[in-house]
């Protein structure tokens, strides 16, 4: 169900604009964001975070942290995502599986971990805003898609850094089940460690078998990129 919403974006950092302008805070408002797009290995993880009724900055300082997780460091994440999580009125995690995303392609299966994040939620929102150009198709309550949303919504950005925590921590955990591929580091981007790695070691049950360059390794081509 999209609405659209005509705002200019908000200037400097994240802000309630957009939230205010779906019923915010006389109804729940939630932002939905994915992370790992692109990545060569791994799932696509969603989060999606429900505004609490009231926002103190008196009480909660650090809420003028809040960024798209891309913008800000790593230590910066870590410290915000459990303030983040405690302080929303709800927030619930998506995920899609290296499986699904290859099955799928990564735009539907990032809709699905954002769906799957959107109906865990313990509280219904009355409004979502999601991240991106377009909207996933099946949520059947109000949702508006906002262009570079992790960067000028509250919510979405929220969402943003509790989805790159969350994924990042599971990254390192498997690192443990694959070594050698670099995954605590790279959290499986297309970088040029990994590129090695996996010229080395070829493709792991972890890759993403529809990606380019883990589809021209399977093929025998060599990895120029």
């Amino acid at each position: 169900m999209k609405e659209k919403l005509k705002l200019k974006p908000p200037l400097g950092r994240p802000s309630t604009q957009f939230e205010e302008a779906a019923g915010y805070p006389d109804g729940r408002v939630a932002g939905s964001d994915e992370v790992g797009r692109g990545c060569l290995a791994g799932p696509v993880v969603a989060a999606t975070v429900i505004l609490p009724l009231r926002i103190d900055l008196s009480k909660n300082p650090w809420l003028s942290e809040i960024r798209d997780s891309k913008q800000i460091r790593h230590e910066v994440r870590e410290r915000l995502a459990p303030l983040i999580c405690e302080w929303a009125l709800s927030f619930a995690l998506g995920v899609a599986s290296v499986e699904e995303i290859d099955s799928l392609n990564i735009f539907h299966a990032s809709h699905l971990a954002m769906t799957r994040s959107i109906q865990a939620l313990r509280v219904k929102p009355q409004h979502v805003l999601v991240d991106g150009k377009f909207l996933p198709k099946d949520l059947l309550i109000p949702s508006t898609a906002v262009i570079q949303g992790d960067q000028k919504c509250l919510s979405i950005a929220a969402a943003s850094i509790v989805a790159k925590v969350w994924r990042d921590r599971l990254m390192i955990d498997l690192e443990k089940n694959f070594p050698g591929y670099g995954f605590a580091q790279h959290k499986g981007y297309p970088t040029s460690a990994h590129t090695e790695a996996l010229k080395k070691l070829g493709v792991s049950p972890l890759h993403r078998r529809s990606f380019g360059g883990v589809a021209r390794l399977l093929r025998g081509e060599l990895l120029t990129d």
